[in-house]
């Protein structure tokens, strides 16, 4: 309740010898207080309504110190509050003003306790005496007190060696800052002072863990802006970072040689205002910021130098840009950046040598054929986690090799002479899974075995269980796995002694299985159990660099076990790399043992492959290997022209629509080549 809100405005002033022979009733009507002034005008008391005979002792405070804690307002039973020019705005009682400024201390004391509740830390307070009389929330719920309990607690009990009642000895501002003595925690000591006067001592505790996880982030991203700081200096381009108003926030080293400016010289200026200084010429962040999309523009720069500079924007959530990235090459030296094209074009080809001829790389006498980054990242966590005996949660699109990954992480653990179990969850029937899982005794339910039948986690015993498709088991047998996680031990069906085994366990899934626990499908707790390494492949549509190397090592794998020699022409391996592959290497393989099988020619070309695989793909670019004649080369384009165009097209009039040419010309030239 504020104060202003309960002042009363409707008030009059008058002389004691103009309130005696005043109408006191019809004033009353329309004031609720009248205020009596002496000759010299001055106020010199106050009658109310309720007790018209008694002039009432009558205080002038300012209203802004109202909330000061004045004594003042103690001595006068009415209390006029005036504004900064001294004009009396309103009048209220001694026991108003003592009411909202109860309500307002109280408040206000409220708003604190809570803002020192809300803190991720442990707050502790005691008085001048040394008592206790404040715990945050941390604190009662860590030690497991109850509010009404605060004040029989002894600080010394609660923190190991805490020494705060020290501090009420000193009578200036004192801080410590200290490890507690048993060195699971830190905390900051201070006396709490008011006006000069001593009223208590306030501690703020944290946990060692919380400390070092505060510590490795910083250490975490003092490292990476190293990293990136290294990273930008080494590049021959000018790195520059702006953000969303212009403002020039980072420039990478070379920006000395291209502009002569150093980066701390840029750093913290107006692109707007380098540009009109003729740093460079035209200003591509600006023409980012205008245009709000990517931007590349040629640039002159104060030293003449000629710039090819792209600018890239970064946004938020919203859409908004927050920075601008450049990147500046020099190309002031067209004989440099042209023996730079050529070196280019002369790796390139390089590249496209080396992958035509590439086999596939065999890792560690294992059949994986892979070739790019991620994959051999994928390798490496492979090979470490092996090496331990952690849960491993293994995540990817069906066809990806989930169960490849899985079978060598076992033979490649101490484990790989005991069996390795690989359990399909998701193609074992609801009613049969558990007794698959988990084994029954004799007799347990009709149609069961005589003799029982042990379960697949029994004959894992010590060796690795794989259980595929890990998001098809139903709830309620998840509660029997999640056991087994925790204890490694569980009960047979119609059983009542548990089983204790020792196994590794390795799941997988092609479900997104946060989705299914927001969805009630998956139990969280079953999750974080088995989520305890996770593995990510990813699929083939995203390594591409994997599809040639796979499509060789296929063509390789299937001539020899159907003794033929056939090879795929450079345009059916660019389409491989292009297509989606939805059903990844499985997809791969089989459409690569259906060509062989089913095409008839030695070298499978495009008119070989399935409509599906042609779905939605441009006609294919000339590919020339070889010198030849050029009337040669123009009838074998014509011919590959006019065999792609009858199988997608069908009709000669279509044909000669997208060729370009006469329906008459079409179907000459397909009677020439025989088609």
């Amino acid at each position: 309740m504020q104060i202003e809100s309960i002042l009363i405005k409707n008030f009059m002033m008058m002389s004691f010898d103009e309130w005696t022979v005043a109408s006191r009733e019809e004033i009353f009507k329309e004031t609720a207080i009248i205020l009596v002034n002496d000759s010299h005008g001055q106020v010199i008391g106050g009658i109310t309504a309720d007790n018209p005979e008694e002039i009432l002792a009558v205080g002038v405070i300012p209203i802004d110190r109202l909330y000061e804690g004045e004594k003042d307002w103690e001595d006068y039973s009415m209390i006029l509050a005036t504004d900064e020019q001294e004009r009396i705005i309103g009048c209220l009682k001694q026991e108003e003003l003592a009411f909202a400024l109860y309500r307002h201390f109280k408040e206000e004391a409220c708003y604190f306790k809570s803002v020192l509740s809300s803190l991720p830390l442990e707050v502790s307070m005691i008085d001048e005496s040394g008592k206790t009389c404040f715990l945050n929330d941390q604190v009662l719920k860590i030690h497991g007190i109850k509010r009404e309990e605060v004040m029989d607690y002894d600080l010394k009990d609660l923190y190991h060696g805490c020494h705060l009642n020290t501090l009420l000895n000193e009578m200036d501002k004192k801080v410590v800052m200290k490890v507690t003595d048993d060195r699971k925690g830190a905390y900051i000591q201070t006396n709490v002072l008011q006006s000069d006067r001593l009223i208590g001592a306030i501690q703020l505790y944290w946990k060692a863990e919380e400390i070092e996880k505060i510590a490795m982030n910083l250490d975490r991203f003092k490292n990476l802006s190293t990293d990136f700081q290294a990273i930008v200096d080494a590049s021959y381009d000018v790195i520059y970072v702006s953000d969303g108003t212009g403002m020039t926030l980072h420039a990478s080293s070379a920006c000395e040689d291209l502009w002569g400016y150093k980066s701390e010289e840029l750093i913290g200026k107006s692109i707007y205002k380098l540009e009109e200084m003729g740093v460079f010429y035209p200003s591509v962040t600006r023409q980012v910021l205008e245009k709000k999309q990517k931007v590349q523009v040629f640039q002159t720069t104060k030293k003449g130098r000629r710039l090819v500079c792209i600018g890239t924007p970064i946004k938020d959530e919203k859409g908004n840009i927050i920075r601008v990235v450049n990147a500046s090459r020099d190309i002031t030296e067209e004989n440099h950046l042209r023996m730079e094209l050529e070196e280019m074009r002369l790796l390139t080809e390089g590249y496209k040598q080396q992958l035509s001829q590439l086999k596939g790389l065999e890792m560690e006498s294992e059949s994986f054929i892979l070739k790019s980054e991620r994959m051999e990242g994928v390798m490496t966590l492979a090979r470490k986690v092996a090496e331990v005996d952690s849960t491993i949660l293994i995540q990817g699109e069906s066809g990806v090799g989930k169960e490849v990954i899985a079978s060598y992480i076992h033979r490649k653990s101490e484990r790989k002479d005991e069996p390795f179990i690989k359990v399909n969850c998701g193609a074992i029937p609801e009613n049969l899974l558990e007794s698959e899982l988990f084994g029954y005794e004799k007799g347990a339910f009709t149609g069961a075995s005589k003799t029982g039948k042990p379960g697949l986690f029994e004959l894992a015993n010590n060796g690795t269980i794989f259980l595929d498709e890990i998001g098809e088991i139903p709830l309620a047998l998840q509660v029997k796995l999640l056991r087994v996680l925790q204890e490694m031990e569980f009960t047979r069906i119609g059983g009542t002694k548990p089983i204790s085994v020792n196994v590794r366990i390795i799941a997988a899934t092609n479900r997104n299985l946060q989705e299914e626990m927001k969805k009630g499908n998956f139990r969280e707790d079953l999750y974080y159990r088995l989520n305890v390494v996770p593995l990510f492949i990813p699929p083939l549509r995203e390594r591409k660099d994997d599809i040639l190397a796979l499509t060789l090592h296929f063509i390789q794998n299937f001539n020899e076990k159907f003794q033929t020699c056939k090879t795929f022409s450079p345009a059916v391996l660019d389409l491989f790399q292009t297509y989606a592959w939805a059903g990844n290497v499985r997809e791969l393989q089989n459409m690569i043992e259906r060509l062989i099988v089913t095409a008839d020619a030695p070298i499978i070309d495009i008119e070989h492959l399935p409509d599906s695989l042609m779905d939605g793909k441009d006609l294919p670019a000339v590919h020339v290997t070889d010198i030849i004649p050029i009337k040669e080369a123009i009838h074998l384009v014509e011919s590959q022209l006019l065999l792609l165009a009858k199988k997608k097209y069908g009709t000669t009039i279509k044909i000669a629509e997208v060729l370009e040419v006469n329906q008459s010309t079409v179907s000459r030239k397909l009677k020439k080549v025989s088609i």
